[in-house]
């Protein structure tokens, strides 16, 4: 019988502790712009289907987007413009948006699972903005 010496974290295995995020298998740059054009598409349609992984990153992003509309001040959006890809959609978000949920305390978005994929069987979701 032969016993290993060599510890987990020494062939490069170890756990993920305290590590937040998914990569999603993709660059920071490409996993950064993704997250834009999801947000601005969310904020844009009011409804997507994605990946449940996808919609549960952009979750946060995309209520911070709206609060930012709520606040309505030339600062907030400045930042929306340069987080959203759309001007006509930072515009939807600083009037429809943040008029519409001018009494909501956060909880904007909604994820409702649809089931796997065909192709690849990843978890499909239904994601939209709350009435």
């Amino acid at each position: 019988m032969i016993s290993c010496t060599r510890s987990l974290a020494e062939v490069g295995i170890t756990m993920r502790h305290k590590v937040a995020g998914r990569k999603l298998g993709r660059t920071s740059s490409h996993r950064r712009a993704m997250y834009r054009n999801l947000v601005t598409d969310l904020l844009g349609y009011e409804k997507i289907i994605t990946t449940e992984a996808k919609a549960k990153e952009v979750r946060g992003l995309a209520e911070k987007m709206i609060t930012l509309g709520k606040e309505g001040g030339l600062h907030s959006r400045r930042q929306a413009l340069a987080f959203i890809i759309d001007e006509k959609v930072v515009e939807k978000v600083f009037t429809e948006l943040a008029s519409k949920y001018a009494e909501r305390p956060g909880g904007y978005t909604r994820i409702t699972k649809l089931g796997p994929r065909l192709g690849d069987g990843a978890a499909m979701v239904q994601f939209e903005l709350v009435k």
